[in-house]
């Protein structure tokens, strides 16, 4: 089967930076490709900005393989066939309920991304996907626990799909950022591949043979506390009996075979990360990045413990508490998770000492991609430097779909 893809939400290309092992960019501009997963459809489309910068820099690296439509409005079959179908989309409420005639069976919300990418799979007819989201997408909504990933669950095997997931923390396996997300990969039932996956190896398959047990092992499960949970999804009669009755607590590992669901909680095996020292500018020049003045005594305050009186819609009155941080963040560990606000005057951007001056500053555009796993300059295409630390704080960890390509590589060329 050869290796085709597309990249759905695409953003600046996380995806075909990690598979294609891409370093850097040539002369015009263009990214250096040292693997052969041929990309040949993407989307990326931001509705809420007029410029449309993540799209402009995908298409500088990349060429002009990407589409720049509201992906609802993508009809399906004009969309290349492809092997793989990967992106990261946004955690929302996956509720369904029926139609209003009855004759279309059942629907999703209006808006939410993930029917799409179950309206693409459906149609295209993938052989395999591979899917990143917030990790709190196992435990949401917070009334109803573990339903709306039940439903997504429910809907890729009415679709055909066996599914495999596992929460990853990126700087357990040596990326250079604290950044929790949940991979999902899923094949068609009708694969080669398929046949080694038999619900009674589910364990055996997530603790050794699964596609994340080779990539990011964990510690055998006789190492913790048997805590195993088995869930029937086919037991409903479908997504909408769902949507107002399902609830399950799913762990940080998983795997749907036919429908039924073996989930554990995990532990990695940690290697050791790449730390903030190591990924810090040495280049003189940075005097912009230094923080000075009001801006220096405004992180002095967000970054400190605080008691601060608060009144409640109800008139209530309370106090909102934070606990202190560290005036900047260790040298010796990798970073926190990147948000998109990164660089400004937030508890949550990073500080830390300048190596020419000792002075505090904030992370230089190229160093937030270095959290990321990019390359140098990556976004440097025109679009104003905030929002490079918007794109950064949009995208993955590059190291994680790095990691996960060999294996993935010989599953694909075995079909």
């Amino acid at each position: 089967m050869k290796k085709t893809v597309i990249e759905l939400f695409a953003g600046v290309g996380g995806f075909r930076v990690g598979l294609n092992n891409i370093k850097g960019f040539n002369e015009q501009g263009k990214a250096i490709e040292n693997r052969d997963w041929n990309f040949v459809w993407a989307n990326q489309w931001e509705p809420s900005t007029k410029i449309q910068h993540a799209y402009d820099c995908y298409t500088t690296r990349f060429g002009d393989e990407c589409s720049n439509e509201d992906i609802s409005k993508v009809d399906a079959k004009t969309i290349p066939d492809h092997s793989l179908l990967c992106g990261g989309f946004p955690c929302q409420d996956y509720s369904v309920a029926r139609s209003l005639s009855n004759e279309k069976g059942i629907e999703g919300k209006k808006g939410v991304l993930f029917w799409d990418i179950a309206r693409i799979l459906k149609e295209k007819n993938t052989p395999f996907f591979l899917l990143e989201n917030v990790d709190r997408l196992l435990k949401s909504p917070s009334k109803q626990r573990g339903r709306d990933f039940g439903i997504m669950l429910r809907t890729l095997s009415d679709l055909g799909y066996n599914v495999e997931w596992r929460i990853i923390n990126a700087a357990d396996y040596g990326a250079a950022q604290r950044r929790r997300r949940i991979f999902l990969f899923g094949w068609k039932r009708t694969l080669k591949y398929n046949k080694q996956v038999k619900f009674k190896e589910a364990k055996h398959y997530i603790y050794e043979t699964g596609l994340f047990a080779q990539c990011f092992p964990v510690e055998p499960s006789s190492a913790i506390c048997d805590n195993s949970n088995e869930i029937d999804l086919l037991k409903f009669k479908d997504t909408v009996e769902m949507t107002s009755v399902f609830q399950a607590n799913f762990e940080n590992t998983g795997v749907m075979i036919n429908g039924t669901v073996l989930t554990e909680k995990t532990k990695p095996i940690q290697e050791k990360p790449i730390t903030l020292g190591e990924i810090r500018e040495t280049r003189a020049g940075l005097d912009s990045y230094i923080l000075t003045g009001d801006k220096k005594e405004k992180f002095i305050y967000l970054r400190g413990a605080k008691k601060i009186a608060r009144t409640k819609p109800n008139g209530e009155p309370y106090f909102y508490s934070e606990g202190s941080m560290s005036p900047y963040d260790s040298l010796d560990l990798p970073g926190r998770t990147m948000l998109t606000s990164e660089s400004s005057v937030n508890r949550s951007t990073h500080i830390i000492p300048d190596m020419e001056t000792g002075e505090l500053r904030i992370l230089t555009p190229i160093e937030a991609e270095r959290l990321q796993g990019f390359p140098d300059n990556w976004t440097d295409t025109g679009m104003p430097e905030k929002r490079r630390y918007f794109m950064m704080g949009n995208a993955l960890v590059t190291n994680v779909i790095n990691r996960l390509e060999p294996a993935l590589h010989e599953i694909i060329d075995n079909e």
